[in-house]
Parts: C-alpha cells; structure tokens; sequence
C-alpha cells in the first residue's frame, strides 16, 4: 500500500477534540499535500452521508480514505496517516502483533473518553464555540473596584 497510486490520503478528523488537533498540527507539518489531505468533520462544508457515513460512525473513531476508494479507521487510519506524512516510524508500533489487542482496548477507551477531555486547551487558542455560541466567562470587578450602575441622566 506504500504505491504511489494509493495517494493522497484523505484524513477525516474532529478539529473541535484538542488531542486530535495536536496530532493534525504535527502531521500537517510534515505532509506533502500531494499525499496527505484533512477534512475537519466539524466544517460546514463536511457532509457524512456524501461518503455513505453518518456523522456519529465518523465521530466515533477516526477515519481515512485512499485515493483508490479504500477505507481504513481508528489506529489503522492512525498509522497510515502517519506513514503518509513520512512519519511512520513514530506509528510502527502500532503494526506489532502482539501490542495490537492492548492498543485496541486503549483506542477503543480513547474513543470513549474523547468528548470529554473538551476541556483540555485546544492548540489553536481559540474559544470552543457549539451551535454559533460560544462560552464566555462573566468577568468579575476586581476585589478594589466597586461595580458601577448606569442610570439614565435627565
């Protein structure tokens, strides 16, 4: 699969999970375009069932086609969106035979635990915004300042 008819991969990734936009950032470092390729499924743009998808099956691990049509997901997405970006070696263990019953377990927990670590800093630096709204903390005057009350002047 290493052919170069194979490439680009196109990589399916949730850009709203910090961990997972931690991994696009180094993989989007390395990669050359011409064989590796992202889709945030979180984009306006990105429609799951175009791919024969639900959205909820595209969330639920992560998912990579090749330019052949051939699919593959979770830590099998993961190695060869590595490989793609000529960082295989950091993913060769993930080929081992016998870790792959204890990376599965750990990925299948991953994929578990995954919406909530929501809270973990996302690398970009941006608010986490849900349905156009976003969060912002209520800011509180200082232990000195004494909040003001406007009042409509005559």
């Amino acid at each position: 699969m290493y052919n170069k008819e194979h490439w680009p991969l196109t990589l399916y990734f949730d850009g709203n999970c910090p961990l997972c936009a931690r991994e696009i950032m180094i993989l989007r470092r390395h990669a050359a375009k011409s064989r590796l390729l992202f889709v945030d499924i979180n984009s306006a743009e990105f429609h799951a069932k175009a791919l024969g998808f639900t959205f909820e099956q595209m969330q639920a691990s992560l998912h990579a086609s090749f330019a052949d049509g051939g699919w593959v997901n979770g830590l099998d997405a993961t190695l060869w969106s590595w490989r793609a970006a000529g960082l295989g070696f950091w993913a060769t263990p993930l080929t081992w035979r016998a870790l792959q019953p204890l990376l599965a377990l750990g990925y299948r927990l991953f994929c578990r635990l995954r919406p909530h670590l929501a809270w973990l800093p996302h690398p970009d630096g941006r608010r986490r915004c849900v349905d156009n709204q976003c969060a912002v903390p209520e800011s509180k005057p200082a232990p000195d300042e004494q909040p003001t009350s406007k009042t409509k002047q005559p």
